[in-house]
C-alpha cells in the first residue's frame, strides 16, 4: 500500500508565494513521473506540472515562467514552488505519483488528498 501525503496549501494574497510538498510512502520500489494538478471551483481536474523521472519537466501555459516542479527521490517527494500567484490559481491542488511497487515494470497511480490553495486579490 503505497499514500501520498500533501503539504503547505493555504491562504496568500496575490502575487505571493506557496510551496507546496507531497511526500509518498509505503511498499515504493521506484516512483517514475511525478505530477501536480488542479480543481478549481466548477473545473474539471486539469494538469500544472509534471516531472519524470530523469527531471524532463513540463508545465501548463497558465504555469510556465512562475511555478517550478522539482523531486527529491530520495524522500520520495515532490516539489511545487509557486510564486506571483493570482486569484484564478484558486484550486485544490493534487498530486499524482506513478509508482512501481515490485520487480515488474507495472506502475501504480496514486493521488494525494489534495491541499487547498486560496489565493486573494
Amino acid at each position: 500500500q503505497v499514500q501520498l501525503v500533501e503539504f503547505g496549501g493555504g491562504l496568500v494574497q496575490a502575487g505571493g508565494s506557496l510551496r507546496l510538498s507531497c511526500v509518498a510512502s509505503g511498499s515504493i520500489r521506484s516512483i517514475n513521473a511525478m505530477g501536480w494538478y488542479r480543481q478549481g471551483p466548477g473545473k474539471q481536474r486539469e494538469l500544472v506540472a509534471r516531472i519524470t523521472s530523469d527531471d524532463n519537466t513540463n508545465y501548463a501555459d497558465s504555469a510556465k515562467g512562475r511555478f517550478t516542479i522539482s523531486r527529491d527521490n530520495a524522500k520520495n517527494t515532490v516539489y511545487l514552488q509557486m510564486n506571483s500567484l493570482k486569484p484564478e490559481d484558486t484550486a485544490v491542488y493534487y498530486c499524482l505519483m506513478f509508482v512501481r511497487v515490485d520487480s515488474s515494470r507495472f506502475e501504480y497511480q496514486y493521488w494525494g488528498q489534495g491541499t487547498q490553495v486560496t489565493v486573494s486579490s
